[in-house]
């Protein structure tokens, strides 16, 4: 379960930024996360609740935006999302040369703290 990692290096990252505004506590922290990132959102939630107690961020929230694959096609040019975690073909032409434009993302977007 590699969301544990990632939860660590999460925690590690925010509490670094905290430190260095000035601040002693993270009460929440905001990320996007691709759905073709391989990271499951309900196994990162669990991660992080279970190893925040020993960090600035034992009391936090974190809040998990998933985005989802959007691809360019080659043939077509069309720009489209699916929900699933990958891509087989363009939606309007079928065709199977295409680029993703994203879903791959793991970003922090923000964080609050006091």
């Amino acid at each position: 379960m590699h969301e544990v990692s990632i939860a660590l290096n999460l925690i590690e990252i925010v509490s670094e930024q905290c430190r260095k505004s000035g601040f002693s506590r993270i009460d929440s922290v905001n990320v996007r996360i691709g759905r073709a990132s391989g990271i499951m959102p309900d196994a990162l939630n669990f991660a992080f609740d279970a190893i925040k107690d020993d960090s600035m961020a034992k009391g936090a929230s974190l809040q998990i935006e998933v985005v989802p694959v959007t691809g360019r096609c080659g043939e077509c040019s069309n720009t489209f999302s699916v929900e699933e975690d990958y891509i087989l073909s363009c939606p309007a032409c079928g065709g199977s040369s295409f680029s993703i434009i994203s879903g791959r993302e793991l970003d922090i977007i923000n964080m609050e703290v006091s």
